[in-house]
This record gives C-alpha cells, structure tokens and sequence, in this order.
C-alpha cells in the first residue's frame, strides 16, 4: 500500500478505534456505577428491614404474642414503605398489611433460636399517592418465632427503582457526552497523527527523489513519532555521510592511484624499450612494475577491509574468546627487532588475564598499524612502548607511545580519515589507510581509538604521540 493512500485511511481508522476504546472504557465505568448503586441501595433496604425484624422479635421475645401482635397493627395502620404479616403456625394471617405471604412458610420446628431468615424480592399490588396502580419491587423476610408464629416483614423498593430510573437516564446521557468527547478526542489525535506522518511522508519523497539533505521536523514534544523522526533525521545524516564518503574515497583513490598507475607505465614502457634494445635490465624495470602492483592491491585489499568492517555496523565479525595480553606479547615480539634495527629502545608492559571477545585478525592488524607508524615515525635514537591493561572502567587498553614529531591536536580527529596524510609524513611511504583501518576495527569491536601526546619534548626528541586502542573486556 502507497503511503498517501495509507495516509487517507489512517485518520478515520484511528478515530474509530479510539472512540471504540473510549466508548469501551466509559462504558464499564457507567456499568460499574450503576451497579454500585443498585447493590448499595439493595443492601440500605436489607439493613432497614433486618432492624425492623430485630424490633418486632425483641418485642415478641419481652412482651409475648398480643404485645407483637398489637405492634404490628399500630405499624400497618401508621403506613409507611414496611409490609408486615404475622401468621399462626399453620400460616394463617393474624394481622398485616398483606394478605399472603410472598415467601414459602419455613417449616415448622425452626425457631428464632436457630432458624435463618428467609429473604426474597417479589411484586405486590399497590396504590400510590395519585391512585395510580404500580407493582414495585420489594425486598422482604420471613422467619419462624419461638412459638411457632410466623413473622414477614418487607419493604417497597419503588423509590429505589425510582432513583436507579433517573440513575439510568443521566448515565444515558453521560454516555452521550463521552461519545461526543471521545469523537473529537479521536479526531484531534488522527489530525496530529495526520500532519506528523505528512511530514514526514515529505522526507520520504524528498530522498526517493534524490534529495539527502531533506529532514524530519522535530518537535519539543518528545512523543514517539518525534523520536521517529529524530531516528529518520540520523538514518539520513549516517546515509548522507556514507555517500560523501563514497564520493570522497573514489576520488581520493583516484588520485592516489595515478601516481603508482603513472610509474608503472613508465617502467613498462622502459622495460619494453629496453627488450627492444636487446639490453637485460629490462628485468629490473617489470620488477619495479610488479612492486608498483603490490602496492596497488595493498591498498585496496585494505580499502575493502574498512569497508567490510563499516558494514559490520558495530558487530564483530567472528568472534573469539582470547587473552589480550598474548596477543600484547606477539606483537612486542615481532616488532622489537624491527625498532633495534632502526636504532630505537622498545619496551612493553604488558598484563594478565585480558580477556576479550573480538576477532583476533583484524584485532592485530589494528594493533600492527599503529606499532608500525610509530616506528616509522620515530627518529633514530627514540623510544617506543607497548602497554596492555585494564583500565578502571574494566575496559582492556592496548597503547603504543613514542617520541616522534607527534600529531597537533587539530589534526588528531582527521587522521584516522581515508587517505588523510599529514605533510610531515609525506616523505614516507603509505596510502594513508592505517589509522582509517584501525578506527573501522574499534568501531566494529564495539571499542574506541584515542590518540593523545607522548611523553613531550626531551633532548630534541618529541612531544611524540599516544595512539591507545579500548575494547570491552569480554562479558562487560
């Protein structure tokens, strides 16, 4: 489905679906109140008559038979909303107001020292005070006395019906207003929730068109689809980054490729004219070529290398569970020799139990990266050092620090750019990949490269450079 179209259709579903739960939630709260009412005014009716039964029996109990009896005639002459019935043993009326039980007679030999009150709700016949003939509800109970008299005592619930009545109607109306309130609640909803997907429906639009500059407006509101938008907004600054990064790299290859490209030309070309010739040095000159070659697939096996790690997105490709420190350990091994030949004093600290998850390959090519740049960069007679440790975050950190010329501090988030080389390395030879490597394979471990100045200036030597790797110890 199209958005616009999804757009049209979303507004009026979510209307309904919102007076739906609306009307659904007012509903039971109505339903809940009228059923609290009903059963509060049913238990107010049931305590007025079991007090009026709890009278009359006291009075039966104290006074004897002619005293109730004599009672009861005074009630049902004075009127009132009680209905009274006093009947013999067998059932038959005494003195009331009704004429026939509603309730079954409780069987004889059950008195009022053990006997349960019978309760029930019947109709009866009555007269109101505009003549009018009604039946209302009634509530009343019936027990068996000590001598086996039988006692019925009731109350009219027709004020009762006649407040749960209006009762009725006002929840009938409230449940109106609810609906009216829960219509234009659904409809202020869908219509932000409308202008919210509409813009961003123009990002959509704007990118499918080619534009990567479009973006999201976010609002303070901070609701969900504001995060969303906030999310789109950084999918697009991360896609746009990419693309500039693409752009940039290709031009960036095809720059640093000419030169290699040119030389290798020149020398096939020597090497040609040379085999022309007859002469034998030609050999010499497909020689150079083949190294000009080398060079060419270094560079971009590790121009695929970043970008296989970048497409990891954060996530360590084949990960392994090993010691940091023997991997510290190797490459002192391996490249202490190389700085004794170049006139330099190595020297590592390394300790124990590093444990990390990471891959191992790409782990010690980073590592390799920054221990051959400060070799290369050291000036005979300098100093480099190799530390694995954990640091008090429990993070593990791998460093190496020389007393080379250092990076400035302005330069120091750039160089670890593609291809990026600084003019005092110039003279070296490089593509400028190293530490552009070496940030992909933190970014894919999850870790961070920082770098930082060395030791400082001393007996013509420095201020140097402090390139430190940190990656999570594993389980951290």
């Amino acid at each position: 489905m199209r958005l616009p179209s999804l757009l049209r259709r979303t507004p009026f579903r979510l209307t309904l679906l919102f007076l739906a739960l609306f009307a659904a939630a007012a509903a039971a709260i109505l339903a809940y109140v009228y059923v609290a009412s009903a059963s509060e005014a049913r238990a107010r009716t049931q305590a007025e008559v079991t007090s009026e039964l709890t009278v009359l029996t006291d009075i039966y109990r104290l006074r004897g038979l002619d005293a109730l009896n004599a009672a009861v005639v005074d009630r049902t002459i004075t009127g009132g909303s009680y209905l009274y019935m006093l009947m013999d043993p067998q059932g038959a009326l005494i003195t009331g107001s009704l004429t026939e039980t509603p309730i079954d007679i409780v069987p004889r030999g059950t008195g009022d020292g053990g006997a349960t009150p019978t309760w029930d709700t019947f109709r009866y016949t009555d007269t109101d005070a505009s003549g009018r003939v009604t039946r209302p509800e009634s509530l009343g109970v019936q027990v068996r006395l000590s001598g086996g008299e039988i006692l019925f005592v009731g109350q009219s619930m027709g004020d009762t019906e006649a407040y749960l009545a209006r009762l009725t109607q006002a929840l009938w109306g409230a449940m109106g207003i609810v609906l009216l309130l829960g219509l234009a609640g659904g409809l202020l909803i869908s219509r932000n929730l409308e202008r919210s997907m509409r813009r961003l429906q123009t990002v959509v639009t704007g990118v499918q068109e080619g534009d990567l500059k479009v973006r999201a407006v976010v609002r303070p509101n901070g609701d969900e689809l504001d995060e969303l938008g906030q999310g789109l907004n950084t999918m697009l600054d991360r896609l746009e980054g990419s693309m500039a990064s693409i752009r940039h790299a290709g031009d960036a290859i095809a720059h640093d490729l000419r030169s290699p490209l040119t030389r290798m030309r020149a020398k096939l070309e020597v090497a040609l004219m040379d085999a022309e010739a007859g002469k034998i040095d030609g050999v010499d000159a497909v020689q150079l070529a083949l190294d000009e070659a080398d060079s060419l697939l270094k560079t971009f096996n590790t121009v695929l290398a970043i970008a296989r790690l970048q497409a990891a997105a954060g996530h360590t490709p084949d990960p392994k569970l090993f010691d940091a420190a023997d991997l510290a350990a190797d490459m002192a091994e391996l490249y202490e020799p190389a700085s004794e030949d170049k006139g330099l004093e190595f020297s590592a600290e390394i300790e124990r139990g590093l444990m990390i998850e990471a891959n191992q390959p790409f782990l010690a090519q980073a590592l390799a990266n920054i221990i051959d740049n400060a070799i290369k960069y050291t000036p005979t007679g300098g100093a480099v050092m190799l530390r694995a440790r954990r640091r008090s975050s429990g993070e593990i950190e791998f460093s190496v620090t020389d007393t080379g010329p250092g990076v400035p501090e302005a330069d120091r988030d750039r160089v670890t750019e593609r291809f990026v080389r600084l003019d005092n390395s110039r003279t070296e030879a490089g593509s400028g990949l190293g530490l552009s490597l070496v940030a992909a394979v933190m970014e894919a471990h999850g870790g961070r490269i920082q770098l930082d100045e060395g030791p400082g200036v001393y007996n013509g030597f420095g201020p140097g450079l402090r390139v430190a790797l940190v990656v999570p110890a594993a389980g951290g």
